[in-house]
């Protein structure tokens, strides 16, 4: 179990950067929801004024790091994957994550959407990248292209500019007051 729990405030404060990770939680089917409350409902309807061409930057940076670490130009304290890199030849895991990062990247910028999970054929492309059925090399030339759609889209992309800070910030001033005054 993988948990990290961020108060209201934070977790705004991430989405509204762009952070991928946080933006998943948006598009989370609503099947595959655990129980939701009224709150939690409105702030994934405020998804349109959360999400702008501004995740160009984080999911490009996330693709770069990820690069990075596959090529060796950047370590990770305590990541090191031998059995990995000894069966394909390149850690695989790095790879997919890099990949993915741009397709969602893309598809974001692209839709201001994110399908989860992952649509075809991307989803069985990036299970064969970490199934060591891609090169690394091919890995590499992908993620080139995919660097290059998120440039482009930085400027092209029918997303707005920025997110409505504005409009977030009451609502999450709201949400603690509605919140607090529920719980006294």
């Amino acid at each position: 179990l993988d948990l990290t729990i961020y108060s209201l405030r934070k977790w705004v404060r991430l989405a509204l950067k762009g952070n991928p990770t946080i933006l998943l939680l948006l598009f989370t089917p609503e099947d595959q929801l655990v129980p939701i409350d009224d709150l939690g409902a409105e702030l994934r309807a405020l998804t349109p004024v959360i999400v702008s061409r501004r995740v160009h930057g984080p999911f490009l940076g996330y693709l770069q790091a990820q690069k990075q670490r596959l090529t060796g130009e950047r370590g990770q304290k305590r990541v090191h994957r031998p059995e990995l890199e000894e069966m394909y030849g390149f850690d695989t895991k790095y790879a997919m994550h890099m990949l993915r990062l741009g397709l969602q990247g893309v598809e974001l910028l692209t839709t201001g959407r994110l399908s989860l999970p992952m649509r075809e054929p991307d989803r069985s492309y990036l299970r064969d990248v970490r199934l060591g059925k891609v090169s690394e090399q091919a890995c590499l030339t992908r993620a080139g292209e995919l660097e290059q759609e998120l440039s482009n889209l930085a400027t092209t992309s029918p997303l707005p500019d920025e997110p409505d800070e504005s409009r977030v910030s009451d609502w999450v001033i709201n949400a603690y007051r509605r919140r607090w005054r529920v719980s006294r």
